[in-house]
């Protein structure tokens, strides 16, 4: 693995030099775009609106349109930004994990730190397991300034970028309502089945079902043959009261 970022990570007076890797990969299934026509690729350019010609990669800026005119900003103005932040992941506070809205979650990275036996990082890894805590911090990654938590997992430390409130839009557009009457009853039995669907998380219980099978597709009609295809038919209760269709499902858990 290549590094992604490399600086350091800092709580308190502590600062532990490390490097930030990938922790996640897509599993979905790389496509080329071709003509219909005669299968060849298709190229995306980027064009100069104005002359119509092709633009070098390396003669590309960016540009913030301010007040009908464009301001170009370079690497230095995006580093003159937050020079401090730019280099360090600093942990402002320690949240409970729990308490972090699965919603903010994005994208994590490994940390790794710059010696193997660096106490420093051992002793974060540690006080994070047994206090049952995670760190909240900012730092700048691609120009771009994230949150995150750094959590322990297993003996590394993951640093995982959550999104900012404002970043989350409000449900107050939703057509759903607050207040509905659910009886006892049927809270019960809703109860019941959730209780009897419970079970500990484990995620490699779980495959990418879809790729494979369109993999298998694929491979299928490279061989100018149709694969099989599976139909999945959804369990249906019978009646529309809420009540008998919670029943029947706790019912057909327990005799599978």
């Amino acid at each position: 693995m290549r590094p992604i970022w490399k600086g350091s990570l800092g709580f308190g007076l502590v600062s532990i030099p490390v490097k930030l890797y990938s922790a996640v990969q897509s599993s979905s299934l790389d496509f080329d775009m071709l003509d219909g026509r005669d299968h060849a690729h298709i190229r995306y350019q980027r064009v100069n609106e104005n002359t119509h010609k092709e633009v070098p990669y390396d003669e590309i800026v960016k540009g913030y349109k301010l007040n009908d005119d464009y301001v170009i900003v370079d690497d230095q103005d995006f580093e003159d930004a937050a020079p401090e932040k730019s280099k360090v992941i600093e942990i402002e506070s320690f949240v409970d994990i729990g308490d972090v809205n699965p919603m903010y979650y994005e994208t994590s990275y490994y940390a790794e730190p710059d010696a193997k036996n660096n106490k420093a990082y051992a002793l974060l890894v540690e006080a994070l397991v047994k206090s049952k805590k995670a760190g909240l911090a900012r730092f700048v990654l691609r120009t771009t300034e994230s949150l995150c938590i750094v959590h322990p997992v297993e003996h590394v430390l993951v640093v995982t970028r959550i999104r900012f409130a404002q970043e989350i839009r409000s449900m107050d557009d939703l057509n759903v309502a607050k207040d509905v009457a659910v009886s006892k009853k049927e809270l019960d039995v809703g109860m019941a089945l959730i209780n009897q669907y419970a079970e500990h998380f484990d995620v490699s219980k779980f495959k990418d079902e879809y790729n494979n099978e369109l993999l298998k597709i694929i491979k299928a009609k490279a061989k100018g043959k149709r694969a099989t295809v599976k139909k999945m038919k959804p369990a249906k209760a019978t009646g529309d009261d809420l009540y008998e269709q919670l029943m029947q499902s706790l019912n057909s858990k327990k005799g599978a």
